[in-house]
């Protein structure tokens, strides 16, 4: 019996060892994602996505709020996304209301990847007009992918609400969620065709081209458009 006990002890001892050294680990990693140099923040989050616990998620989310470097915060995404949705979904959804553009951005990025359709109603009308391109953009993509049979009619209807927006980047990715929604946003690009202002028109006539014709270029479409806008022209002369 002596013995027994002996083992048992022992067994207790190695159980609180491994918990020890398990417990250095997810300090070592989560250290390692605040760390100074980008390849250093990079290994952390490839050791982590690669040895996935609940205890990564929020150090993950945190660090997506303020990671500099693009590949960083994509190595950060797909960590997240190798937890379960279970326990992502709700802290990505808060970081939603985050005042930090690149949180709310980044969040948006990673639900876009996650792709669970729970995560449609949190895809707000201030976020797909959010003032700053980047979370625009990003809210643009999340929707286009969480987007529920038969809501896309209305989602194009806000996304046209956009058109004329922002530099090249941005037109372009708005031009990609709307041919993105097919047919549907057609109509939604009516009234943009004959706006007061000659950008919002060019985009619309762009956009459509692109749905017409998907091997156009987004810069020879908007150019033509431009050169059609200043003509005078609406596109509609040929429908």
């Amino acid at each position: 019996m002596t013995v027994t006990g002996q083992d048992t002890n022992t067994s207790r001892d190695t159980e609180t060892d491994a918990d020890v050294d398990t417990d250095t680990d997810v300090a070592r990693a989560i250290g390692g994602l605040a760390d100074g140099r980008a390849s250093v923040r990079l290994r952390a989050a490839l050791a982590i996505g690669s040895a996935p616990d609940p205890r990564y998620i929020g150090p993950l989310v945190g660090r997506c709020a303020t990671e500099p470097e693009f590949f960083v915060r994509d190595m950060l995404t797909w960590a997240l996304n190798r937890h379960p949705v279970t326990l992502t979904l709700p802290v990505l959804l808060l970081e939603l209301r985050s005042e930090r553009p690149q949180a709310r951005s980044q969040a948006l990025h990673t639900l876009s990847k996650i792709g669970d359709p729970r995560a449609w109603l949190a895809i707000t009308r201030a976020l797909l007009t959010d003032p700053d391109d980047e979370v625009a953009r990003s809210a643009w993509r999340a929707a286009v992918v969480l987007v529920p049979e038969g809501e896309e009619p209305a989602l194009a209807m806000v996304l046209a609400t956009q058109l004329g927006r922002g530099g090249h980047e941005t037109q372009l990715s708005l031009s990609r969620a709307l041919v993105a929604l097919g047919e549907p946003m057609v109509a939604a690009l009516l009234p943009a065709r004959t706006a007061a202002d000659p950008a919002v028109r060019a985009h619309a006539l762009a956009t459509e081209r692109l749905l017409r014709d998907p091997e156009t270029g987004f810069g020879f479409a908007i150019e033509e458009a431009k050169r059609v806008v200043a003509l005078g022209g609406s596109g509609q002369e040929g429908h």
